[in-house]
Parts: C-alpha cells; sequence; structure tokens
C-alpha cells in the first residue's frame, strides 16, 4: 500500500487580511451606529421634554381662555408684552437708565 502525503491547506495571507478587514470594518460600523443611536435617543429626550412644556402651557393658555372675558384679558396682554401695543391716549415710559 503507498501513503498519500496530506497537506493542510493554511489560507493565504490575503484571505486572512481579507476577513480581518472585514470584522475590522463591521465592528466600527456597529459601534458608530450604537454612539448615533444614542445621540438620537438624546436628542429624543430633550424634545419630549419640550413637548411636555409646551402642551403645559397650552392647556394654561386654554384654561385662561375659558370665558370671553379671561380672553379679551389674555390677548390684551399679549399685545402690550409682545407686540408693544398700547391704549388710544395711553403714555408709556421707557426706563433708559443703565441701572434696571
Amino acid at each position: 500500500m503507498r501513503e498519500i502525503k496530506t497537506t493542510k491547506y493554511k489560507g493565504s495571507i490575503l484571505l486572512r487580511f481579507a476577513i480581518f478587514a472585514f470584522a475590522a470594518v463591521f465592528v466600527f460600523s456597529l459601534i458608530n451606529q450604537q454612539i448615533e443611536i444614542s445621540k438620537k435617543l438624546d436628542s429624543l429626550e430633550v424634545i419630549q421634554k419640550e413637548i411636555k412644556i409646551q402642551e403645559i402651557k397650552n392647556d394654561d393658555i386654554r384654561y385662561s381662555l375659558e370665558n370671553e372675558n379671561d380672553m379679551e384679558e389674555y390677548i390684551e396682554k399679549i399685545a402690550r408684552k409682545e407686540y408693544d401695543y398700547v391704549k388710544p391716549g395711553e403714555r408709556v415710559f421707557v426706563n433708559v437708565s443703565p441701572n434696571s
């Protein structure tokens, strides 16, 4: 009987490098995605808090506007505060001193 020599195929260095490079890119991509997910979750949490604050403000305004008299007062308050409106014949004094 004749002996047959078998040699174990070790694979090429290029194949090993390609597999290692693919694994490194995969791990880097996975880590990068996890970082992005974490940032997006933080952003989502901030936005959800802002939504809750705005809903509270909306409820407060809705509550204050339940009757017509309150609505007129609210409109007047906003007109004076945000748009600097005044009633006819009314004088507005502005403090220009640097200490205010």
